[in-house]
């Protein structure tokens, strides 16, 4: 039976759900505060919060992308996938508000986990004579 990281996958694809989720709500609740901006007179305020928004999601796309690493029997992707997920949940912090917290909170325990994966050397039995 082949072993995968199956906690670090789904706690890890839950934070990158999050963390898209925060950076839609920021991407739109923004712009939409940026137009106010804009319209007494701040311009560029408004734009620039918005792309912090729009990083937030590219940021949650790299994780889930991490995430999908992670899905894997071979230990080298899990563990690049671990870093991806840890990376880019750390950095969803300026972008996305870390995914309404939670998703940077489940992005960095499923990384964590990802990088402590061992599978375990199960070896079967010999055939009987």
């Amino acid at each position: 039976m082949d072993e995968k990281p199956t906690a670090a996958f789904v706690l890890s694809l839950l934070g990158a759900i999050f963390i898209i989720i925060g950076g839609l709500v920021y991407a739109v609740v923004f712009s939409i505060i940026g137009g106010v901006f804009d319209f007494i007179g701040f311009g560029g305020l408004g734009g620039l919060i918005t792309i912090l928004g729009f990083l937030g999601i590219v940021w949650g796309v790299l994780v889930l992308i991490g995430a999908i690493m992670m899905n894997s029997e071979d230990k080298s992707k899990v563990r690049t996938g671990s870093i991806l997920v840890l990376i880019f949940s750390i950095l969803s912090w300026v972008g996305a508000a870390g995914g309404i917290f939670i998703g940077f909170l489940l992005g960095l325990i499923g990384g964590i986990l990802g990088l402590t994966w061992n599978p375990s050397r199960y070896e079967a039995p010999p055939p009987p004579p």
